[in-house]
């Protein structure tokens, strides 16, 4: 999997979606995330509307336009040339700015304490990492697996049993939706 002029991304299929939470389950554990801290989640739209119902799982988009990234008073994001938006914990001084200006409510703090302090801020890594040595003990330390330096998937999309959430580079993940809806007729 090539990192040099792709757009890495994840895609949620609402229609094999089963709501089994393997996905957010297996990204708990993968990373070792304190309670509370939900880098993955499973959630539910149009709930209670008979026949609207659907369900997805959902993380970090990681936006082209990283909303997060404007924001942010200490420049702790940055943008990685496959487009992965990572963050870096050390710099990070847990304001909440990038949790307000996330339209996905990515970013995660891993507590709420006395004047409102939350710590360093916790989001879907895509599985690669942080600005640490790659696979070194501090990068596993502070972000958890970095699966995609060893050239695996994210764990969520691996742990997913009906496979309806992908990742990869953009052109590959469009081609499978397309097959997809092809084969349902255009549903």
């Amino acid at each position: 999997m090539s990192t040099t002029n792709v757009k890495m991304e994840f895609y949620c299929d609402e229609n094999r979606c089963i709501e089994c939470h393997g996905c957010d389950v297996a990204c708990k554990q993968a990373h070792h995330l304190p309670v509370g801290v939900n880098r993955r989640r499973v959630i539910t739209l149009d709930e209670g509307i008979i026949g609207k119902e659907r369900t997805l799982s959902i993380a970090c988009q990681h936006c082209t336009d990283a909303p997060c990234e404007q924001v942010c008073p200490v420049d702790c994001f940055y943008i990685r040339a496959d487009g992965i938006v990572l963050h870096d914990k050390e710099t990070c001084i847990g304001c909440g700015y990038c949790l307000y200006a996330c339209p996905f409510g990515a970013p995660q703090f891993p507590r709420s304490g006395v004047f409102g302090t939350k710590g360093s801020m916790d989001k879907c890594t895509f599985c690669a990492g942080g600005p640490e040595e790659t696979l070194s003990d501090a990068e596993y330390k502070l972000y958890g697996q970095n699966r995609l330096a060893e050239g695996k998937l994210p764990v969520c999309v691996s742990m997913c049993s009906t496979k309806a959430l992908l990742a990869g580079d953009s052109a590959s993940v469009s081609d499978v939706i397309t097959k997809r809806v092809l084969r349902r007729g255009n549903r």
